[in-house]
């Protein structure tokens, strides 16, 4: 079924839909409380009798005693929102029950039982997106973390492991094609239409089930795993869709082989399915068997999908894939654990990518990330250690410390280790806890007796919230270089005092005369301060540390800009080349910012920068996928982390006006870069992709040093274009320009995909992203647009996620843009609080901010703090941001 816009007021703000209210004060759950489940449930048998606006679900759940568990004399099944129609008892129907809130509970005398129980749902009213739910006419499921409970009682948590079996029936022409999880073990004809039916025998917790229920067709193929089975992979989608699924396939090949040879872990199914599903709150979910993923991360072609968009296909598809060892045959006692399967399979897909797209550019672009999310996370007051200590709400912690962090920390042990060493570590691992539900401890303690490592203290990286920052002092006298490092762990809001942490850090010691070092070293920081002295240097050394970001720390040093330059030059580790441009130019900023540079400095500083990205516009020996990274400034947001009070318009003003001097200055070289990159003939290959991002760089400058030719310049490479990256490029500085192109373009674009939801996607982010001065009336104006859809999240994020990170529309000194905001989470929370809670994020940040902004953006957060019946999604997300 088409689901129905949410109708909106004349000025753009949400009505909002009828709720029943939510607890004021949700319970805390505490790490240090967990107790095993009483029961276990070794086997689980569900019947599903499928219609989207009615699906009947029979569970029949084995229970025993768990020796583990305190001897109960009744059982504890979660729901959520679900009447039992009935209860059964080992063949009797049961009339002893009773309800908990949501909780159905039910004596249980004996140490064996078969349950079963009988409910009914709605998906189609299913707006959460939680649960079994209705896409488009298509039955799909979400269940972590925990949407089972919406389907049927059971004990959904995940350390109650059990095999599956399902049988699903309905109509054929609705339900041509009907999915779960595991193998499919028999299939035929009944009076409802059609049935199938599938068995899982890995044992798995509620959260990885998933079933799936519509017209769909399939691209399949095969995979001859290493030790000689024939797997069958298919990808789900619709019809119309299909032709854009072979990059996901390859992606899917590519992932199962390497996994086998990195990490040596084989699939274990003889069918291996990917849905894709056009409603979904997240990017994708492992599902044992039976993944089903967000469109946006299966679908591309080149007239679609931009190379950023291939490069997300093969990292999810790679993501989910490897979850299929590391989360679901070792899954996680609680979810307190949860980054010991997502910091992991994070590394995982990371290292994957490296192997795919080369190291060097796939590190800075996961660094950059870690920056513009992660570190702003443990600086506020949503920071949390990786493996947190207490929630209200689980939803709130698929976080990027628990993502992208938790990679970081596995990734340290791996440096200290030694990839061959990692690997014994991780063998011992799956083999200690295949087919358990485990614990961060379990996991280090693996790393530990498999690499040889002493990892006692480094445990302290899961227990400590806050980006370490390290301070850096290099010294020479005589023929000696003596480096001091010395640590600190800001305070964050439920850990005032922190201890000395390992910091892996690599280094080396450049001769300025030659531009060469002796050798890469690897120190690890763990105590306050330590000291390192160098031999053998008769002039003092350029310090290149914290070499492929081997600590995600922030290195605070003074070094004089002929040092960075140096080593944007020199550096032959590609991150620590970047690392110095990016140290160049931030600290120009930040003493700009800061009103400190007199004409003098200010001329000379910029002279620094511009020379340097001289040298890096014409080097010849330079990879164009690699210069492409050395373009870029620093984010708004990442200049916003340097400075203890920021203020945003003042920041944007410095920022755009070094591009604009870099723009006119380099104007020459810029024009010709994008020139040559013109050129290069469209492809897929590494060449072609990496003239598409510098052509997309060229751009940006030029249209903050000279907007008419940058207008002229982007009109025609969108006319041209061969590829979404090339158009996209394009339409995205247009919209920041004022005059008729940016129409017309406009227009264009969306007559020509308007028929492609993730296209329109793109379409709304670049106006809500952009710099144009009228940004706030343009996302308005959006709000208002017909393909504007409440309910779906790809949508709102499109429009209004993009929307926060703009500087002029956002951070207005009015306020406007965070009342816009705010008012969204209002709307949005009744509807799917777990997507309305994601947007409180943002208006967090109000402590490092100038105070005016810091008032308007608290006064809202209060604002919707006030709202009765607000989600315990939202609730624990805006107290927590206002403290």
């Amino acid at each position: 079924m088409d689901i129905a816009r949410t109708p909106s007021t004349p000025d753009g703000n949400y009505q909002m839909a009828d709720a029943p209210p939510e607890p004021v004060d949700p319970p805390l759950i505490r790490r240090e409380d967990y107790k095993p489940f009483d029961w276990l449930v070794p086997q689980t048998r569900l019947d599903f009798a499928l219609g989207v606006e009615s699906t009947r679900v029979t569970a029949t759940l084995s229970v025993a005693r768990n020796p583990a568990g305190e001897q109960a004399g009744e059982i504890r099944l979660n729901g959520d929102g679900l009447t039992p129609l009935e209860v059964a008892v080992d063949g009797q129907a049961s009339n002893s029950w009773r309800m908990d809130g949501n909780d159905l509970i039910l004596p249980l005398a004996g140490e064996a039982h078969e349950i079963r129980l009988v409910t009914e749902i709605d998906p189609a009213a299913n707006s959460q997106l939680m649960g079994l739910y209705a896409s488009n006419g298509m039955l799909c499921t979400q269940c972590e973390a925990e949407g089972f409970r919406r389907i049927a009682f059971f004990p959904d948590r995940p350390d109650v492991l059990s095999t599956y079996t399902v049988r699903m029936s309905g109509e054929r022409q609705a339900f041509p094609v009907l999915l779960s999880n595991g193998n499919l073990v028999a299939q035929g004809e009944d009076s409802s239409g059609h049935w199938a039916e599938w068995h899982d025998p890995w044992p798995k917790p509620s959260y990885l089930f998933a079933l799936v229920a519509g017209d769909l067709v399939a691209r399949r193929d095969t995979f001859t795993t290493m030790s000689g089975r024939t797997v069958d992979l298919a990808i789900w989608v619709r019809a119309e869709d299909l032709d854009r699924t072979e990059h996901a396939m390859e992606s899917l090949i590519r992932s199962m082989r390497w996994d086998e040879e990195v990490f040596g872990r084989e699939y274990d199914l003889d069918q291996f399915n990917i849905v894709a599903v056009g409603d979904f709150n997240m990017g994708a979910m492992e599902n044992k068997g039976l993944n089903v993923f967000n469109t946006k991360y299966v679908l591309a072609d080149p007239e679609t999908a931009t190379d950023g968009d291939y490069d997300g296909v093969e990292g999810v598809i790679a993501h989910e894939y490897f979850h299929n060892w590391s989360g679901n045959r070792v899954t996680c006692r609680d979810w307190f654990q949860l980054s010991l399967k997502e910091g992991f399979t994070v590394l995982r897909d990371q290292l994957f990518s490296e192997g795919m797209r080369g190291a060097a550019v796939k590190r800075i672009e996961d660094v950059r990330l870690l920056r513009s999310v992660q570190f702003p996370e443990d600086s506020g007051p949503l920071a949390h250690p990786i493996r947190p200590d207490s929630f209200r709400e689980i939803g709130n912690f698929y976080t990027p410390t628990i993502y992208n962090k938790g990679a970081e920390v596995i990734r340290m042990m791996r440096t200290m280790a030694g990839p061959e060493r990692f690997r014994q570590g991780t063998d011992l691992y799956f083999e200690r806890h295949d087919g358990e539900a485990a614990t961060c401890e379990d996991f280090i303690r693996a790393i530990e007796d498999g690499a040889g490592l002493d990892l006692t203290q480094f445990r302290l990286w899961y227990a400590q919230a806050g980006t370490p920052k390290v301070e850096a002092v290099l010294e020479h006298d005589g023929e000696t270089a003596t480096l001091t490092l010395r640590q600190m762990v800001p305070p964050t809001p439920d850990q005032r005092t922190k201890l000395p942490v390992p910091i892996p850090l690599r280094l080396a010691l450049f001769d300025r005369a030659t531009g060469r070092h002796s050798g890469e070293q690897l120190v690890v920081l763990s105590e306050v301060e330590s000291v390192v002295r160098f031999a053998g240097f008769a002039e003092k050394p350029v310090l290149s540390i914290n070499r492929g970001f081997s600590a995600p720390v922030a290195i605070e040093r003074t070094v004089e800009p002929d040092d960075l330059v140096f080593l944007a030059r020199h550096d032959d580790d590609a991150f620590a080349r970047y690392e110095a441009m990016q140290e160049l130019i931030v600290g120009h900023l930040v003493s700009a910012i800061g009103g400190g540079l007199t004409d003098a400095a200010r001329i000379e500083a910029r002279q620094a920068i511009g020379g340097a990205l001289s040298a890096i516009l014409t080097d010849p020996e330079l990879d164009d996928a690699m210069r492409g990274e050395l373009m870029m400034l620093p984010s708004q947001t990442y200049l916003s982390e340097q400075l203890l009070v920021a203020d945003p318009g003042a920041i944007h003003a410095e920022r755009e006006a070094l591009k604009a001097w870099l723009g006119r200055t380099l104007e020459g070289e810029l024009a010709a870069l994008h020139q040559r990159a013109s050129s290069q003939s469209a492809g897929m290959g590494h060449a072609a992709r990496g003239a598409r991002k510098v052509k997309g760089q060229a751009l940006v400058f030029l249209a903050a040093g000279n907007p008419e030719l940058a207008a002229r310049t982007a009109a025609s490479q969108y006319d041209a274009a061969e590829t979404m990256t090339d158009r996209q490029a394009a339409l995205m500085v247009l919209t920041g320009l004022p005059g008729a192109e940016r129409t017309h373009k406009l227009i264009d674009f969306y007559n020509r995909f308007q028929n492609d939801p993730l296209v329109i996607d793109k379409w709304f982010s670049l106006q809500a992203s952009s710099l144009h001065p009228q940004v706030i009336e343009h996302v308005k104006a959006l709000a208002r647009h017909p393909d504007f859809n409440l309910k779906n999240p790809n949508r709102v994020r499109s429009l209004f996620m993009a929307f926060t990170g703009t500087p002029l529309g956002f951070h207005a000194a009015s306020g406007e843009g965070y009342r816009m905001i705010a008012d969204l989470i209002l709307a949005l929370d009744p509807i799917n609080p777990s997507t309305a809670a994601r947007f409180v994020t943002p208006l967090g940040r109000w402590r490092r901010l100038e105070p005016g902004r810091a008032a308007l953006m608290r006064g809202e957060l209060e604002r919707i703090a006030a709202k009765a019946g607000l989600s315990r999604d939202t609730f624990e997300q805006v107290t927590r941001s206002l403290g």
